[in-house]
């Protein structure tokens, strides 16, 4: 696992913006918006690590 990366996703309806983090030192490698059917994918390139979402009434929505 590696322990200096994190990333941070804000969901929405059809874009998404995804944050990737270097802790070890503290920069934001990735910011980008990504589309719905682009997501699995960016995600399964990455290194496992932590991932954050967004946490609003709409987001459970889209989870499901």
């Amino acid at each position: 696992m590696n322990k200096h990366k994190i990333i941070g996703i804000d969901l929405a309806k059809r874009v998404f913006q995804v944050c990737v983090v270097d802790t070890h030192r503290p920069r934001v490698q990735v910011n980008k918006e990504l589309k719905r059917h682009q997501v699995l994918d960016f995600m399964r390139r990455q290194p496992a690590c932590r991932v954050f979402m967004e946490a609003c009434g709409g987001s459970h929505y889209w989870a499901r």
